[in-house]
């Protein structure tokens, strides 16, 4: 069986795909920002591999995450599915960065990866990463005036580029950016047109 290491396992496609796996008979390592929401994996949780707390939208958090991965073993496959969508404002990280860019997982991806690395990374785009283009000299906003559709949109963007380049960079591990449609979930609300549904037929091996 394969272990899946999967960010924002709490809620949304990221708890989806932790039940999905589980019930096919994988291991899965699971993540929540907090303790408080680490209790919303309800059954999920007993049948894990482990859960690891941390807010990625700390540098020093995201580290903690990573050393708690990496005392689990190495995984097999690692899904970046942790990010946000529209933000009010520009907001600040620990670090003064611009909040959306907890969901570029590049920090997340060095770390974990530093020792042994997995055969998989799946990371979370999104089909709005066509409108990300621009000037690559204000990444972080401080210059531009907020625009929470735009700032998407290049964070999107900015995953894709990163499954790119690691994809060149690391030739032994299929890295992937995965655009998982509009479906019905709390991000993307009860507008959307695809419904998730768990997959229960059991399947051996890790195609």
């Amino acid at each position: 069986m394969a272990i899946v290491f999967i960010t924002g396992s709490t809620d949304g496609l990221g708890k989806a795909a932790a039940q999905s796996l589980v019930d096919l008979g994988h291991c899965v390592a699971l993540h929540a920002r907090s303790t408080d929401r680490a209790g919303s994996l309800g059954d999920i949780a007993p049948r894990a591999e482990g859960v690891v707390v941390g807010d990625l939208q700390s540098g020093v958090e995201t580290k903690r995450v990573a050393d708690q991965v990496n005392a689990i073993g190495r995984m097999d496959a690692v899904i970046h599915n942790a990010g946000v969508y529209t933000q009010l404002n520009r907001g600040s990280t620990p670090e003064g960065h611009a909040s959306l860019w907890r969901s570029i997982p590049w920090l997340r991806t060095c770390c974990r990866h530093s020792s042994e690395r997995p055969a998989r990374l799946a990371y979370l785009s999104s089909g709005l990463h066509r409108g990300g283009g621009g000037s690559l000299e204000d990444l972080d906003w401080t210059k531009r005036p907020w625009d929470s559709a735009k700032a998407y949109a290049e964070s999107k963007l900015h995953a894709v580029a990163l499954a790119s380049a690691l994809a060149r960079r690391w030739p032994e591990v299929l890295c992937s950016a995965v655009d998982p449609g509009w479906v019905r979930m709390r991000m993307g609300g009860a507008g959307a047109a695809a419904i998730w549904r768990p997959v229960r037929r059991p399947r051996l091996g890790w195609p």
